[in-house]
């Protein structure tokens, strides 16, 4: 499961024109001829995306293991994370949707910030702490509306499979001032996904969601933030879903869709 990221952060202000957006329709009438700019429901927000782990983490075991804070504790600073029976690893996965998660929100007017600008096996990290507190007031980079770090877990229970979504524990001092906005994330990121056709997980949690006090990106974050595992990768059928584009792309328009609608409140 969920653990930490790689190299550099990298802010995405600009936009990739693959991806139509999704605006909302002009409020007044278009006088002919005229070209009127679709209306952007995220223009001005901030968000970080944080795809688990990183691919070159296996090769960096020194690094990885060294402990960091993580909210009143210690962890690890990151870890290999997991992947489907045939190989296909967490941090790919998590890679692919956050990239076209990001194009989504930029179509859409946020401007994103990812929390590792590779995918690569001669990268590392970047540690749980730092990537907890990526987008909090007064961190490098700009400040953000909001957090979603993207994960695929890896149990072996018989029969597990689906997503949940992880959201802080209120726990003081560490969390008390986002564990309500998180939840409310979290059922905005559920309720996307269970609209998009995914199953809720059979394993862990309750109705798809999670409550945990033992992450340091959720602990450490002063902005609202939930950790998502997609699927369990160790599943038939939620391996085949991370494994193809379509379900990438599906995974990803629900992402978006629960940041707008959390945005727009």
């Amino acid at each position: 499961m969920g653990g930490c990221d790689a190299g550099r952060t990298a802010d995405v202000p600009g936009s990739e024109p693959e991806r139509t957006s999704r605006s909302a329709a002009p409020t007044r009438a278009i006088e002919p001829g005229e070209t009127v700019s679709p209306e952007r429901p995220l223009a001005g927000r901030v968000i970080v995306i944080d795809p688990g782990h990183q691919l070159g983490n296996r090769s960096f075991s020194a690094e990885v293991d060294a402990p960091v804070e993580a909210g009143g504790f210690t962890k690890p600073c990151n870890t290999t994370g997991t992947a489907t029976n045939d190989g296909y690893p967490e941090a790919t996965f998590t890679w692919e949707v956050a990239r076209v998660l990001r194009r989504t929100l930029v179509e859409a007017g946020a401007r994103v910030v990812l929390t590792r600008s590779t995918n690569s096996a001669t990268d590392w990290g970047p540690c749980v702490d730092v990537r907890g507190r990526a987008g909090n007031p007064g961190a490098p980079g700009p400040t953000a509306d909001l957090k979603i770090s993207i994960h695929g877990d890896g149990s072996l229970a018989p029969g597990a499979h689906g997503f949940h979504v992880i959201v802080p524990r209120e726990v003081a001092p560490w969390t008390t001032d986002i564990a309500g906005p998180s939840s409310r994330l979290g059922q905005d990121v559920r309720d996307a996904l269970v609209a998009a056709g995914f199953a809720t997980a059979t394993y862990v949690g309750h109705d798809g969601i999670d409550v945990r006090r033992d992450l340091a990106t959720l602990n450490l974050a002063d902005i609202p933030s939930v950790l998502v595992e997609l699927g369990n990768m160790r599943d038939a059928r939620d391996a085949a879903e991370m494994e193809s584009a379509a379900g990438r792309l599906a995974y990803a328009s629900a992402l978006a869709a629960a940041v707008e609608r959390f945005s727009a409140r």
